[in-house]
């Protein structure tokens, strides 16, 4: 794709959403590590309880998170949440604890958060503790959506926004993450399904009545056809590679939450026909310059709706 005014200014809005991801730093892997050294038990493989059990203190309903769970920059943000965290009332947790009625709700949620700021204090504005620091053994319900920092989300993104300037390759991001058939992005993916793992068992760890829904992440791309590049400037033939990321992070999460007793909730299969490139009022994800109050590339108020539609229908 040859340089353009459309994708020059593309890469300056992109500024902040490289912002969103870099709260945390290595450091806090070697934390989750000491975490899972220090006694974070296998999982019960057994079924995830079917029910919400009545918390006699604490918080009945825990929500945990990054950037798509926490809906940075949707009016209304939580006003005592750490700044750093863009931590929205309209996220999904708060309209399902709305809908169900549910007291004792807690939501930690927070932007740029990866699977070490579980047990680690994420370096963000307002220094938000970590976030397993509000389980409590009786909390009856968790949501958890975390995986996309962890492989580098918004990297991955500004990566092939800038790669879609070549003159070279008519699939420049394609060749930098997959070159000589070796994937960047599978490896990643798949090196992250430990810590969603070692995630998943220390808040069973934490809160072993509570019921464990993990949320997935919603579609960001169409699934066919061209992009659209005043929204996501990125190569046509990048699409094809660039589509399979989400499925795959998605299809890694839902078998480790499988795996260590937890259930799966599936956004992807009903955001199809709300990416990017729908027009205000359909999408779900707002692109690199946002239509609508929301961060870039990042769900918007009509998305974390209908994430809130299929965390609602998977607790019956």
């Amino acid at each position: 794709m040859r340089t353009t005014r459309r994708a020059i200014a593309g890469l300056a809005a992109l500024t902040a959403l490289v912002a969103l991801s870099a709260c945390s730093d290595d450091s806090d892997d070697k934390a989750a590590s000491a975490d899972k050294e220090a006694g974070v038990p296998a999982a019960d493989k057994g079924t995830a309880p079917s029910a919400l059990p009545v918390a006699a203190s604490g918080a009945t309903y825990v929500a945990l998170g990054d950037s798509y769970a926490a809906g940075v920059k949707i009016p209304v943000i939580v006003p005592t949440a750490p700044p750093g965290c863009s931590r929205s009332e309209s996220n999904y947790a708060h309209l399902v604890a709305k809908q169900k009625n549910i007291a004792g709700f807690v939501d930690v949620t927070c932007g740029g958060a990866r699977t070490p700021d579980m047990t680690a204090g994420q370096q963000t504005q307002g220094s938000p503790p970590p976030q397993f620091d509000a389980l409590r053994p009786d909390t009856a319900l968790v949501t958890l959506g975390i995986g996309g920092n962890d492989i580098g989300f918004s990297e991955i993104v500004t990566t092939c926004v800038i790669q879609s300037r070549s003159t070279t390759s008519t699939q420049p991001c394609t060749d930098k993450y997959a070159g000589g058939g070796n994937d960047e992005l599978a490896k990643r993916i798949a090196d992250t399904a430990p810590k969603i793992a070692a995630t998943i068992a220390g808040i069973k760890e934490r809160s072993p009545k509570a019921r464990i829904l993990v949320v997935g992440y919603p579609t960001i791309l169409p699934e066919s056809g061209p992009s659209c590049p005043a929204q996501v400037p990125v190569a046509e033939g990048d699409l094809p590679y660039l589509r399979k990321v989400v499925p795959a992070l998605n299809d890694m999460i839902a078998k480790e939450a499988a795996k260590q007793g937890a259930e799966y909730v599936d956004t992807y299969t009903g955001s199809a026909g709300h990416d990017v490139c729908r027009p205000v009022g359909t999408k779900w994800i707002e692109g690199i310059k946002p239509e609508s109050p929301g961060a870039q590339v990042h769900p918007n108020a009509l998305g974390q709706e209908g994430m809130s539609k299929a965390v609602l229908a998977k607790l019956g």
